[in-house]
């Protein structure tokens, strides 16, 4: 059996000081090493815990909530306020950053690295993932970044979704990644599929329920994938998990899942049979075995419609879609289903 190790690095989520963050998430990669990993995932914005800070004058429930989700009961400050995040963005050459490619070679073990990264404008919520030779071998911005809700509404979406093949110990594995919110779309790990991953790497910052969960286990087998997250550790949050997306085997059902945490802090190792995906995926008939593309050309319409009209922070469309139509008076949001998301 060939098999292939991701560590989910369940961490207290920590404060906004990067060289604090960079001993702690040094010493959890030393104990995913001596683990045996062959990969170190960590949760969400790692480099400043995700840390961010009501602007002055504003009251904490009027900043978070995006002005389209308003009841019309109150109305929401004009122009939206800027995002206050607590711990500079950092570059992906940065000291940060080159001391994970460090290590990654002292350990020879991959680190996928998740940080607040400085960018032409708005920062963007980052993972860079280094192989066990200390290279950066794929650098991904969060597409789906949660546009109804500060801070993260403030930040550049990234715009694709890419694969590597990276260098492990068993050889070389097709790996991409999505961050949080990015895996309540199918099209992002469908997007990763048809990339060619084999393994898809999800950091995470937010409270994963059953319906979180189950969006996840439905990732992987829709797309014969072994999927891993790692989540912050605490009360209400914790659960990372991983899936090996294969659903049945001899024709019987069978329980996709590797590993889920608990809540409690720690190292969490997550073992792929490599073997068994592979075979999953020459076989099945999910994936991109039996799709009808011609027949999903409405995936592509950027128009939004009712009752789906949303807004982006200025008041022009999200990013990536078409010019929006004017709220629904009365419509109630859905902010509060993401309060927990930062």
């Amino acid at each position: 059996m060939t098999t292939l190790t991701v560590a989910l690095l369940q961490l207290a989520p920590p404060g906004p000081d990067l060289g604090v963050n960079l001993a702690l998430g040094e010493a959890a990669c030393r104990r995913a090493g001596a683990l045996g990993a062959d990969i170190a995932l960590f949760p969400e914005m790692w480099s400043n815990g995700y840390s961010c800070a009501v602007p002055e004058g504003s009251a904490d429930g009027d900043v978070y909530r995006h002005p389209s989700l308003w009841d019309g009961a109150r109305t929401p400050a004009a122009p939206w306020p800027e995002p206050v995040w607590l711990g500079e963005p950092i570059t992906r050459d940065s000291p940060f950053v080159t001391r994970f490619r460090e290590l990654a070679a002292e350990l020879e073990m991959a680190i996928a690295l998740t940080y607040l990264e400085r960018w032409d404008g708005p920062p963007r919520n980052t993972l860079s993932l280094i192989d066990r030779h200390g290279r950066l071998v794929l650098t991904y911005a969060k597409v789906h970044t949660c546009a109804f809700d500060l801070p993260e509404a403030g930040l550049t979406p990234g715009e694709g979704f890419e694969v590597c093949a990276l260098d492990t110990a068993v050889g070389e594995v097709m790996t991409g990644a999505m961050i949080c919110y990015d895996r309540e779309f199918p099209e992002s790990a469908r997007a990763l599929m048809l990339a060619g991953a084999e393994i898809v790497l999800t950091p995470n910052a937010c409270e994963l329920e059953i319906n979180r969960l189950s969006q996840f286990r439905s990732r992987a087998v829709e797309n014969m994938t072994g999927m891993a997250m790692a989540n912050y550790a605490g009360p209400g949050w914790g659960h990372s998990v991983a899936h090996d997306g294969v659903a049945f085997v001899d024709g019987r059902s069978r329980d996709t899942l590797v590993v889920e945490a608990g809540e409690a802090e720690g190292v969490y190792p997550a073992v792929f049979d490599l073997d068994a995906l592979r075979d999953n995926r020459r076989r099945e008939t999910w994936g991109d075995a039996f799709r009808r593309p011609a027949a999903y050309r409405s995936l592509l319409d950027r128009e939004v419609r009712e009752p789906f009209v949303r807004v982006g922070r200025d008041g022009g469309p999200v990013p990536g879609r078409g010019r929006p139509q004017a709220v629904p008076n009365g419509w109630k949001g859905l902010s509060s289903t993401y309060k927990n998301t930062i």
